[in-house]
């Protein structure tokens, strides 16, 4: 399905790495590999407001028969820096562009090939140009469980607090943090709030019965099969937790989203946007990974979540609402190193549509703006 508004708003070359917080620690070149993956929320004063993942990512990894990842560390007198780690390529496995696999480990062991931070893009209230970047504001490792990159935010605006979810990446833990903040420009980190590998932790924009509910989607290598003949695919699933606090977190004792064993298309599913209350329930955008070659096809899709008991799914479609777009790529096509990837991340309710936001074949960031009829169907 096409849309009126749809298109680009932030590419690679949108942006200047001499204000990066990488910029003056490292010898070696570095660019932007993806500025993706965004955040969206409106700010008080009516634009809108992307935190971007900015991935950057050394220009030569390999060299004198090595593999080399950035890495933040603290040094002795409390200030970070940046530095480089070398790994044999005779025990490393580069494949994937996103990182490389160490052989010989045990178990999987991996070291990307970028450092993420993040970044706010100040967009018009319409999310179709941008206004201000404020790399003044941008968000870089500045703890332990961080130093290979802070990934993914996701903004919830609930009650009076923006809060922000991202994922934090380290040898210590794949953790969940937590960010807050009263304007959306400025943020305050909060704490680790899942201490487990969870790529896609979205805060509901309301409280449920008092309480703040998210969406979770914990990862492992080991899944249960259901019995022959279920609806339902074994695999990673979007569960549920509540909390008293957006701090202390309960799992919830019901299934949330799960893969359908009808449709391929979402053999792996993951949470995209933070679920907005509409007059029919809980909206949810979310991801759905169809196996292909290394990294796969990803697509957006949407459920319909009970207002009082986010676990009933009152509607939902396998029919995808956005898929990757090879006409919105095609002018940056020698920047490609993926394809296939649509990676909805943000979600604001204008009154008459929703302005959408994605992350695009994991290097630029889309806008999207979908009429609200589209989510009536069954």
């Amino acid at each position: 399905m096409s849309f009126a508004v749809d298109r680009l708003v932030l590419t690679p070359a949108d942006i200047d790495l001499a204000r990066s917080p990488l910029a003056g620690h490292l010898s070696a070149e570095t660019y932007v590999l993806g500025a993706f993956n965004p955040g969206l929320t409106r700010l008080a004063n009516g634009n809108l407001l992307m935190m971007v993942r900015i991935a950057e990512a050394l220009r030569h990894p390999l060299r004198d028969a090595h593999v080399h990842a950035i890495r933040w560390e603290r040094r002795d007198n409390g200030v970070g820096r940046y530095v480089l780690d070398a790994w044999p390529l005779e025990h490393a496995d580069t494949a994937d562009p996103r990182k490389f696999l160490l052989r010989d480990g045990g178990w999987k062991i991996m070291a990307l090939t970028s450092l993420s931070w993040l970044l706010p893009v100040e967009l018009t209230p319409d999310g179709l140009a941008i206004v201000t970047i404020h790399y003044d504001r941008a968000i870089a490792p500045a703890h332990d469980f961080q130093c290979y990159g802070i990934e993914d935010a996701r903004i919830s605006r609930v009650g009076e607090r923006y809060l922000m979810t991202t994922c934090s990446v380290s040898p210590e833990r794949h953790s969940t943090t937590l960010y807050s903040s009263r304007d959306g420009l400025d943020w305050t980190f909060e704490s680790i709030v899942l201490d487990h590998q969870n790529k896609d932790m979205l805060i509901f924009e309301g409280l449920i019965d008092g309480q703040y509910w998210a969406q979770t989607r914990p990862l492992g290598d080991l899944y249960f099969a259901y019995p022959p003949g279920s609806g339902w695919r074994a695999g990673p699933s979007i569960n549920l937790a509540h909390s008293p606090d957006a701090l202390f977190w309960k799992p919830w004792h019901k299934p949330g989203i799960r893969p359908h064993a009808a449709t391929v298309a979402t053999a792996r599913i993951g949470g995209g946007t933070p679920p907005i209350l509409t007059d029919d329930g809980w909206l949810t955008l979310w991801h759905g990974v169809e196996p292909k070659e290394i990294v796969g096809i990803y697509r957006t899709n949407w459920s319909l979540l009970d207002k009082d008991d986010p676990s009933i799914v009152l509607r939902t479609e396998h029919a995808p609402v956005l898929e990757a777009s090879a006409e919105l790529t095609e002018p940056i096509q020698d920047l490609m190193y993926v394809r296939d990837i649509v990676f909805t991340t943000g979600i604001v309710d204008t009154g008459e549509h929703y302005v959408v936001a994605s992350g695009e074949a994991d290097l630029a960031c889309r806008i999207t703006h979908i009429p609200k009829t589209r989510f009536n169907g069954s």
